[in-house]
């Protein structure tokens, strides 16, 4: 590969031309640069460790300038861009253009190609290859500052083969030194042009175009999350996910239980990877990626695993050189000649490390309407303003500031009207793509890779751009109103019972996980089965029940890439319950098993063929009683497998589980019993299994239940609603509705004091501590042991029971 890196003179710097990267390590940063010390630093001390790192070699600083001075183009430097104007863009363009042309008219020093030759044949005789296959691949010290990062502001090159090659790829490579968006970043950052140098790396190229390749961050890039290591993966060279032409496959792994030797994926993300850059001669083509690949994993788990594990290596590596905790942004290439991985560079991650995990801003849209656009979600933020869809940078003169730029995919030179941007859509690319990259960076909302969007909407049309909402990011028409609050993530002092989350969307988890909860009183398992499942799971036992071909192929497009579609439900289920267990880990999470009525679960795909209908599903056939029932307990094999696969599969042993809606002691019984059936035995390899307290039996008999049960939670809608005789969902009775109510109130305390007696665990999860503060101070009072809260209220209510 060959790159090239900015480098800060001193007046010390030595006058070696060439090194290979054998010699390089950290210290010698003001000699080659950040990116090609770093290269030499892994060859040193991480192949030892077995992480292989591709050869290479590196033109010093003292090289660059003996070009420069050769061909006496620091004067022409300096005059080109004095009185330099970077809010003009054709000013810039028409100065930038002018230094590269010279510098590609330049002749480089005789002795300096000497040496450049010399160390392309070294580099061919350690590799047993003469002629070596090598890549440029431009790279900028300034961008790999902790506190910078625009990447890419200089050219890349790859597949360079000869001397002859290899020369013109350096001269080209020193040339996009001076790019319109290198030119403008260093004016904005204060760099003096001429004293900066590029230093240029050669290194082995891997021939990831018959394979794959991607990019590894040690840290979650949305929310900072920094338990978790993030791999994007796509066919063909990794251009096309660096440059975001693909929206690529998405792999996360869990570093805690990783460490402790379990391949914990908590997330397959199948991207659609439309394209991917192959070689063609000595030039690159991107084409279109064979159907059959589309829909396949681009790597399988023992690749994942074996990604993860080299990228935690690396982190805690130049964590320990630099002395605190220090993520990174890693590229990784597989060979598909030989089938061997590669890291092929490393460099600080300079974005998402940065943010404060101290106070949380919640963006949220006041009004709930259809979205019209979907696509992936950047930034945890919410824009609106008057579109402008340009087709190319040629147009990017007619951007105005407070417009919402709409473009098939951004690349640096674009930087300079996305910053002014109210919000980004691009359509293409995933969460690494520049566009994702420089959105965080900016803290502009963006929403990529959807299809065709610049087919629906037209400039000067106003639309409301939302990556709010998890990570699947919507475009509406219109400007809709929304609101941003901001909690400071604080836990207040001696509070007198535990505060733990109500959650359900996995995609929100790394988010919420810097609340100061003790844990998770209630994950919500039909958040997961609505919204990623979407599939009834008896329509995947007995599929060929279902007689409606729009469902049957919305499940075929679902399911494909799996052989055995009951896998997809496992999976899927399972990936959802890991990411929230992983996201608050060690901590407890209790996760529910599904909870929905026979007509909810009848809007599943497929589902109207397997649930009856019933008057009255509220007090029908739902929780516990469909566990053990012929007709579901299939079904529930498979949550059994999900829950199972998290804790023993993904090391999660924080997961406990909860049954809902137990109506007798002997029905509590039969479901311990099937759930031993499939795997999940009360009290093994520490399981626990608490019961939702919401149907007056489960007062009355509190002291049998707490027989069969390590804990309980009150689920305080349930309960008010059996208790009061009211329908929750009929508005002519609302108004007898109230948690507060003495009848209410009175099995609450009748049910914690005889946990107490029994010693039983017992917690709050329905939705009135969350409502209201002076319901939360009564449960305090009866020595509740937990209060599970909505994450918007965790904050406030901690502050109130403190007082």
């Amino acid at each position: 590969m060959c790159y090239h890196t900015l480098i800060m003179i001193s007046k010390n710097s030595k006058s070696v031309l060439v090194l290979p990267f054998s010699r390089l390590r950290l210290k010698h940063v003001p000699l080659v640069g950040g990116k090609n010390a770093s290269l030499g630093e892994m060859i040193h001390a991480l192949e030892p460790r077995g992480i292989p790192i591709p050869d290479g070699f590196a033109t010093t600083a003292a090289a660059y300038w003996k070009f420069v001075d050769a061909n006496k183009l620091r004067p022409l430097i300096k005059k080109t861009l004095r009185g330099l104007n970077v809010k003009d863009a054709s000013d810039v363009n028409r100065r930038a253009r002018a230094i590269r042309e010279a510098f590609l008219a330049a002749e480089v020093p005789k002795d300096l190609q000497k040496k450049i030759i010399q160390s392309y044949h070294d580099l061919g005789k350690r590799l047993r290859t003469p002629n070596p296959d090598v890549a440029v691949r431009s790279s900028a010290t300034a961008e790999d500052l902790p506190t910078a990062s625009f990447a890419g502001q200089q050219e890349s090159y790859l597949h360079i083969q000869g001397e002859q090659a290899v020369l013109d790829a350096w001269r080209k490579c020193v040339a996009s030194l001076f790019t319109d968006r290198a030119v403008v970043y260093r004016e904005e950052q204060g760099f003096n042009h001429l004293k900066v140098a590029l230093s240029v790396g050669v290194q082995q190229m891997i021939r990831s175009d018959v394979g794959s390749a991607g990019v590894i961050f040690t840290i979650d890039t949305e929310t900072g999350f920094k338990d978790v290591v993030v791999i994007n993966a796509a066919y063909g060279l990794g251009e096309s996910v660096v440059q975001g032409k693909v929206n690529p496959d998405q792999y996360i792994v869990h570093k805690p239980t990783l460490s402790e030797g379990f391949c914990s994926i908590v997330e397959h993300r199948i991207g659609d990877k439309v394209t991917r850059i192959v070689y063609r001669g000595s030039s690159t083509l991107e084409e279109k990626t064979p159907e059959v690949l589309r829909v396949k994993r681009v790597l399988d788990d023992k690749d994942i695993c074996k990604l993860a594990r080299w990228a935690v290596e690396i982190e805690k590596y130049y964590s320990k050189q630099a002395g605190y905790h220090k993520p990174m942004d890693i590229e990784w290439a597989k060979d598909g000649k030989t089938g061997k991985l590669f890291i092929v560079q490393a460099r600080p991650e300079t974005v998402a490390s940065q943010k404060s995990r101290n106070f949380l801003e919640v963006y949220r849209l006041k009004t709930s309407t259809k979205p019209w656009l979907k696509g992936v979600a950047v930034g945890h933020k919410i824009g609106a303003g008057k579109a402008r869809v340009l087709q190319g940078a040629k147009q990017m003169q007619q951007f105005r500031e407070g417009e919402v730029l709409v473009a098939h995919m951004t690349d640096p030179d674009w930087v300079p009207i996305m910053r002014k941007a109210a919000a980004i859509v691009t359509e293409s690319g995933g969460r690494t793509c520049h566009a994702a990259i420089v959105s965080r960076e900016l803290g502009v909302p963006c929403v990529v890779g959807i299809a065709n969007a610049a087919r629906f909407i037209k400039t000067g049309q106003v639309i409301t751009v939302s990556a709010a909402q998890g990570e699947e990011g919507f475009v509406y028409k219109g400007k809709l109103e929304f609101e941003i609050k901001h909690q400071t993530l604080r836990r207040p002092r001696k509070l007198k019972t535990k505060v733990m989350a109500i959650v359900g969307d996995p995609d929100a988890a790394f988010k919420q996980a810097a609340l100061p909860v003790d844990g998770v009183g209630l994950a919500r398992m039909e958040f997961i089965l609505n919204q990623a499942v979407k599939i009834h799971p008896m329509a995947l036992i007995r599929p060929e029940r279902v007689k409606d071909s729009k469902a049957r192929k919305q499940i075929n497009e679902l399911t494909a890439g799996f052989k055995d579609k009951k896998e997809y439900f496992v999976s899927t289920l399972a990936e959802g319950i890991g990411k929230l267990a992983a996201a608050f880990y060690p901590r407890p999470v209790i996760v529910r098993t599904s909870d929905f009525k026979t007509n909810e679960y009848a809007n599943l795909l497929g589902g109207s063929y397997f649930e009856p209908k019933e008057d009255n599903p509220m007090i029908g056939w739902r929780g516990a009683s469909r566990y053990y029932d012929p007709s579901y307990e299939p079904a529930f094999k498979l949550e059994c497998k999900a829950i199972k696969r998290v804790r023993k599969e993904m090391g999660l042993k924080n997961l406990l589980v909860m049954i809902p809606f137990c109506r007798t002691v002997a029905e509590g019984q039969k479901v311990l019993k099937t759930m031993s059936k499939y795997g999940l035995r009360r009290g093994q390899d520490g399981l626990q299994v608490y019961m939702m307290v919401e149907i007056p039996s489960n007062v009355i008999l509190a002291k049998e239940f707490a027989k069969l049960f390590d804990g309980f939670s009150i689920g305080s809608n349930d309960l008010t609603q059996l208790a009061l005789g009211v329908d929750r969902d009929s508005a002519l009775v609302s108004h007898l509705y109230s948690e507060r109510n003495e009848a209410v109130t009175s099995l609450i305390k009748s049910v914690i004091a005889s946990a107490k007696i029994s010693k039983t665990k017992i917690g709050i999860c329905g939705q009135a501590p969350s409502d209201y503060p002076e319901f939360a101070k009564f449960l305090v009072r009866q020595k509740i042991d937990s209060i599970s809260l909505n994450p918007d209220s965790v904050i406030p209510m901690m502050r109130k029971l403190k007082n």
